[in-house]
């Protein structure tokens, strides 16, 4: 692990591995240890960057609102102190949203999206309305008592029952500091609508969900796989928001055939 001071705040950040870069952005109320596995997976041959966003984890950075695409902007000037010009990005949830957001403003940094269990979409006036009286609950009772009424959502019935997958999630959502939760809850509330600007992505991109992903259902990513020219979806069974957690051999192997695809194309 490492730090650096990027925009004002100290960013806690792995990098491990070598060869083309790979940028993995974790979701909320996570933080960067919900990759662990793919780490294991794919460090012997790609170099891997794998931040705790601002707020999160160990990093600094916690606002009133944090908003995604600030986020996304704290990714660019991570990757600059890393000499790091193009990179393949991997978002989940809050993640691929970032992951749009980064694309939307450095479209000739990105090599090839990975989006898992995420929606282009803005918020509705209720989705939003619901998302920011979530982050009062959140700030009123804290993240353990969040975490005690909401985790079911997060994963799947078996994965609920899988004692390694269930603590790994409930230490990291009762290990986030509230305040960066409801800051970030805050920023995306008022996220901005990407659904317009997909048809104008020209990269590889892959787009996975989990079967039993009550978020963020297969018709939602459905919706992004139109929109996006050339872009593959894939449905992973037994999974819910967290397939790559859940389901890991599952998630690694779509995600490793997609990057081995690029290389061999030289995309």
């Amino acid at each position: 692990m490492a730090f650096l001071r990027i925009r004002g705040a100290r960013l806690a950040f792995e990098d491990v591995g070598a060869g083309d870069p790979v940028l993995f952005i974790h979701g909320h109320p996570f933080n960067r240890s919900m990759w662990k596995e793919q780490v294991s997976f794919f460090a012997n041959r790609y170099r891997l960057i794998l931040p705790d966003l601002r707020g999160y984890g160990e990093s600094e950075g916690e606002g009133t609102r944090n908003m995604l695409d600030e986020m996304a902007l704290d990714l660019a000037h991570l990757l600059d102190e890393l000499r790091i010009d193009r990179v393949v990005l991997c978002g989940l949830s809050m993640g691929g949203q970032i992951a749009l957001d980064f694309y939307r403003m450095f479209p000739g940094r990105v090599r090839a999206l990975v989006i898992a269990d995420s929606d282009a979409k803005g918020e509705t006036a209720e989705s939003r309305q619901k998302r920011l009286l979530s982050a009062d609950f959140m700030e009123r009772v804290g993240m353990r008592q969040y975490t005690d009424e909401h985790i079911h959502e997060f994963i799947a019935s078996a994965s609920l029952r899988n004692e390694t997958v269930y603590r790994h999630l409930y230490d990291m959502m009762t290990g986030t500091r509230v305040s960066a939760a409801v800051a970030a809850h805050r920023g995306r509330a008022e996220r901005r609508d990407h659904l317009d600007a997909l048809g104008s992505i020209a990269v590889p991109t892959l787009l996975v969900v989990g079967s039993e992903d009550l978020f963020t259902p297969e018709s939602v990513m459905e919706v992004m796989r139109k929109r996006i020219p050339g872009a593959r979806l894939v449905c992973i069974p037994g999974a819910g928001h967290l397939p790559n957690m859940e389901t890991p051999a599952a998630f690694n192997e779509a995600l490793d055939a997609f990057l081995t695809n690029i290389k061999t194309t030289g995309r």
